[in-house]
């Protein structure tokens, strides 16, 4: 029995416009408007022309660049909806920002991933819904649910229409073992890892290749793409190792700073990302750029909570 709002309501910030427009498009049913500007100073201005009172509220806004903008107009949009009696507000954030800082590395580090749940959850959010956190135990750090999606399974789909048996998942480093492993299973490839070390301070970095790439075709994988000098170095080491060509794959295509200008020059083929972020028209037109949209998977997870059903269910 539905125990919350009697319709669905969708509402987006800034932040992604395009997306929620099509996850809107995929319920059939209208994005709604909601007035999001700013006064003369800075401050972020919202207003909602439409009620929302018992309404389930979806708001969709990453909280990609510029950051603090994006993550104030979710809470100024959240705190809208909770003082206009909707019946359950859920923050739909394809990509999670502030999540890189997720423990105390060093002394005096904050973890800024606790403090944007805290906010979140202080601000009215019912539930997140969110996709490939930055790490998985990050939905530990929230005291609302959380339903988290997984882009590994778009970009699976994609890249076995490629796949032969000379393919191989390369993990960019260490830390992202767990999720290239995964990946591989996925696509029935073998596994391979890039092990980037220091000899000592201020040294110049060696990269290692634990696996067999030669003369292999292969897949990079992270979550993120940032200013992509891990990616690229990956690439570059690959190639060094004798692989035949190479490819990188990630939910995020955060891309900032000299990213593109990485990506160009780099030996990589094709970078796929999924539309988490709203992407300029110019890195958009790159033929070095393929993008994935996460529409479809986001309005069924919509209508899996509304409906009170399983989300697992969505991948099948």
């Amino acid at each position: 029995m539905i125990t919350h709002g009697n319709s669905i309501e969708v509402l987006a910030g800034n932040s992604n416009r395009p997306l929620a427009e099509a996850v809107a498009a995929e319920l059939g049913i209208p994005l709604s408007n909601a007035e999001v500007g700013k006064f003369s100073d800075g401050e972020i201005s919202i207003t909602l022309p439409q009620t929302v009172r018992g309404r389930d509220v979806f708001i969709i806004q990453s909280t990609s660049i510029p950051v603090n903008d994006n993550l104030m107009e979710l809470l100024i949009m959240i705190d809208a909806c909770k003082r206009a009696s909707a019946g359950r507000i859920t923050a739909v954030m394809p990509y999670f920002g502030y999540a890189r800082q997720d423990r105390k590395a060093r002394p005096r580090d904050p973890i800024t991933a606790k403090l944007v749940a805290d906010i979140l959850t202080s601000a009215g959010a019912d539930r997140v819904l969110t996709m490939d956190l930055h790490a998985a135990q990050i939905q530990g750090f929230f005291d609302i649910p959380v339903d988290h999606l997984y882009g590994a399974p778009l970009l699976a789909k994609y890249f076995k229409k490629k796949m032969d048996e000379n393919w191989v998942v390369v993990s960019p480093d260490v830390g992202s073992v767990g999720r290239a492993r995964n990946f591989a299973s996925r696509v029935n490839a073998s596994l391979a890892i890039v092990d980037k070390r220091r000899p000592k301070a201020n040294a110049v970095e060696v990269m290692n290749v634990i696996g067999d790439v030669k003369d292999k075709s292969c897949i990079l994988l992270d979550d993120m793409i940032d200013t992509a000098g891990t990616i690229c170095q990956g690439a570059q080491a690959l190639v060094n190792n004798g692989a035949k060509e190479v490819y990188a794959c990630c939910t995020h295509g955060v891309l900032s700073g000299p990213a593109m200008e990485r990506l160009t020059a780099s030996p990589i083929k094709e970078i796929v990302v999924l539309d988490t972020i709203d992407l300029p028209e110019s890195v958009k037109s790159s033929p070095k750029i393929k993008v994935l949209s996460v529409a479809k998977l986001i309005a069924k997870a919509i209508t899996s909570i509304y409906s009170d059903a399983s989300l697992s269910a969505i991948y099948e």
